[in-house]
């Protein structure tokens, strides 16, 4: 679960709808606050808890460098509704949505891709397919395969709970006592409740069997040619570090180590998260129009 440091939106980030093919997805919508967006734009897609607030923290950092920057929540997500057709929340299914979305907010232009956790595994769906031009791809604390460790418990256990107790048991036996444990502000512990309890049931477990059973691959998405990042913190209790390490060997991808985060590290570590993004993307600009 990423907890948002603060739900305040800062200068220049605002709320907005996208209307697409497929749907109308809520997002933030990040410009800088002086001058016009001429770097290409990027997309930020969330874990499968998460929501678009957990990138609250970089968006006017990452904007401020010349970009328009969205952040979503997925189908089935916080804000964004979604069917109780369990085929809509297959990778392949969301990693449709998140081709569409990328070719709406950036019609012809390439665009910046990063995808969190969940969210790098639906990302790179969308990337191995090929209808969708992306100046680059960031994997953040995301890994080749099916997600292990504790969070693999944590789905496990979600899956056997959800069905015969509901959200209420998920929130108040496991989700709640984490957050007060962690010392989270009440504001952020009513937003957390809110978010929880505003995703699509249906969703919330066929991602949750998604993660678990994700199959590996990274040869698939390295024969893509995409420039790569892998990114995550020095303490990721999702994939481990080693793993997430290994992956980016495979990938021939840049890798960023990002000290003192955990598995959450555009809310742990913004500004070093933000300044790893926008130097990568820079980089990756400059190699497309050379």
């Amino acid at each position: 679960m990423s907890t948002p440091r603060f739900l305040t939106l800062p200068p220049g980030v605002r709320s907005v709808s996208i209307d697409t093919a497929v749907g109308t997805f809520a997002a933030l919508e990040a410009l800088p606050v002086s001058g016009v967006p001429e770097r290409w734009p990027a997309l930020l897609v969330p874990g499968l808890t998460g929501s678009k607030e957990d990138f609250i923290a970089v968006l006017q950092t990452l904007a401020q460098a010349g970009r328009r920057v969205i952040a979503v929540d997925m189908r089935g997500q916080y804000e964004t509704g979604g069917p109780d057709d369990p085929a809509a929340y297959t990778c392949a299914a969301l990693g449709n949505d998140i081709d569409v979305l990328a070719q709406t907010v950036a019609g012809d232009e390439p665009l910046h891709l990063v995808g969190h956790s969940f969210g790098g595994l639906v990302t790179r769906e969308a990337v191995i397919d090929g209808r969708t031009k992306f100046a680059s791809y960031t994997l953040m604390s995301s890994g080749p395969a099916a997600i292990v460790g504790p969070r693999a418990r944590f789905g496990r256990a979600m899956l056997t709970e959800l069905p015969e107790h509901g959200m209420e048991h998920l929130w108040h036996q496991r989700m709640e006592p984490e957050a007060l444990a962690a010392g989270v502000p009440d504001e952020i512990v009513a937003f957390l409740r809110k978010r929880l309890f505003s995703n699509s049931p249906v969703g919330m477990d066929v991602m949750t069997r998604q993660v678990l059973s994700a199959p590996d691959r990274c040869d698939d998405l390295a024969q893509v040619g995409v420039d790569t990042l892998v990114l995550y913190g020095e303490h990721d209790d999702g994939w481990p570090p080693e793993m997430q390490a290994e992956m980016a060997r495979r990938l021939d991808a840049e890798c960023v180590v990002v000290p003192g985060a955990a598995h959450s590290p555009a809310v742990e570590a913004p500004e070093t998260t933000a300044a790893a993004l926008t130097g990568f993307w820079n980089s990756a600009e400059a190699r497309l129009l050379s």
